[in-house]
């Protein structure tokens, strides 16, 4: 499996494809993307009208990838026992629902009863998008299809900018979320063109997997979240309790980290002994697929906390609208879609590591400018460079990762390549987030 991670199929622009199937896949990660950026740049109007704080806003999404991250090896399994497409349909229609909840919340606790939800919901649908894929594209087709969903939440969030941005500044951020309700009907009238997957017979949920896999990224989740407030390594007066004078932030880490341990040694010896696990660790079974999860994580945090940072900046700091946070932080998401997309263009000519390279020098680069942004309050136009330099890094990691993840695997385990992304994927966002909540003080 290693060799495969090693190269990585180009796109050839003489074979013919359909994207019918695609728009339909897109038109659903959209729907859930849209979500998670539409918070963001709604962070003024929903602490005026719920007369919340910043970090209350922040905490709901934290909700929201914090149940995704906890739950999607159980949705990649639900697939597999009930079909990828009813799957598909059903939890298009709940995360919709999660979504009117939202739109109608009055305060901190519906907020985040809302992304709760919806998190749950997406936990299923996540892995079916990567099973759907699979399923109608393959060989280069797959790469750009790849390319594509890799791109889509980049796009979503330039969506979410300008619509949330217009919506909360001309009307209420309330409609940019009911939005989501009705898309979630045309998601559902129009996934019955997709080609369904059958299900597969015997397969089980490992209760005992799910229990430590989801504490485990609760406790990380909360402990990062809780750095600021109860103290990074020794327990301050914040702090609900200590052990030895210890911060309990560091202890949800320490435990949640032992049992994701417990997880992995769990699902090997229930492999041996013939009972399915949660997630096939195939998916983990060579160095260079540990260390594409790892990097995954690392650039899936960094996107999230600038994602988020950098809207607060504008527009409590610098006191600007909705509308003109959309036209600061756009072109960063437009960068991260046009390097996903177009990046697959490079495979023949450079290494997976020699891009990888690249692109994380890209975040660096653009991670300094935009400290030295926020130190010394600059304006707008120093900000959106250092956006595109951080969006063309980012765009780059995400298709590049998620290709060698899905090439590196069968087909057969398409779902649970699905589960682990969505694992890591959700888990770095309530993380980054986690982490520049624990940096500010509004």
């Amino acid at each position: 499996m290693s060799k495969q991670a090693a190269s990585l199929p180009v796109p050839s622009a003489t074979q013919p494809v359909t994207w019918l199937y695609m728009a339909v896949i897109v038109l659903a990660q959209m729907q859930m993307a849209f979500n998670v950026n539409a918070i963001p740049v709604s962070i003024g109007p929903i602490v005026e009208e719920l007369n919340v704080s910043a970090t209350s806003v922040g905490t709901a999404l934290v909700f929201y990838s914090l149940f995704v991250a906890a739950f999607v090896m159980v949705g990649a399994k639900l697939g597999k026992m009930f079909g990828e497409r009813l799957v598909f349909q059903v939890t298009a229609l709940l995360h919709g629902g999660a979504m009117a909840l939202m739109a109608l919340s009055q305060d901190a606790g519906m907020m985040n009863t809302a992304q709760a939800l919806a998190g749950l919901a997406a936990a299923a649908l996540v892995p079916t998008l990567v099973v759907l894929t699979a399923a109608n594209y393959s060989g280069p087709q797959k790469a750009q299809a790849l390319g594509i969903l890799a791109a889509t939440p980049a796009l979503s969030g330039a969506l979410a900018f300008f619509v949330a941005g217009f919506l909360g500044t001309y009307l209420s951020w309330r409609y940019s979320f009911g939005l989501l309700a009705f898309v979630s009907i045309l998601v559902f009238l129009l996934s019955f063109r997709l080609k369904p997957v059958p299900r597969q017979s015997g397969v089980k949920i490992d209760a005992v997997g799910v229990a430590l896999s989801a504490i485990a990224v609760i406790l990380i989740s909360f402990g990062f979240n809780n750095l600021n407030a109860w103290g990074i390594v020794l327990a301050n007066s914040n702090a609900p309790f200590n052990i030895l004078g210890l911060s309990p932030a560091l202890i949800f880490l320490v435990f949640g980290l032992l049992l994701f341990q417990a997880f992995f040694a769990w699902s090997h010896l229930i492999a041996e002994v013939g009972r399915m696990p949660l997630l096939s660790l195939e998916v983990l079974d060579s160095p260079k697929e540990r260390a594409t999860i790892v990097c995954l994580l690392v650039i899936g945090a960094l996107g999230p906390a600038v994602n988020f940072l950098i809207p607060l900046f504008i527009q409590i700091v610098q006191g600007r609208t909705t509308m003109q946070t959309a036209i600061a932080v756009v072109p960063y998401t437009l960068a991260i879609a046009a390097s996903a997309i177009f990046i697959v263009r490079f495979y023949g000519r450079l290494t997976p590591r020699r891009i990888a390279v690249v692109a994380f020098a890209l975040v660096a680069g653009g991670l300094t400018l935009l400290s030295f942004v926020v130190g010394n309050n600059w304006g707008t136009l120093m900000v959106i460079l250092g956006l595109l330099l951080v969006g063309l890094g980012e765009g780059s990691l995400l298709t590049l990762l998620f290709n060698v993840m899905v090439s590196s695997s069968p087909k057969e385990l398409a779902g649970d390549v699905g589960a682990l992304r969505g694992v890591a994927n959700n888990l770095s966002t309530a993380l980054g987030t986690a982490f520049a909540l624990s940096l500010i003080h509004i």
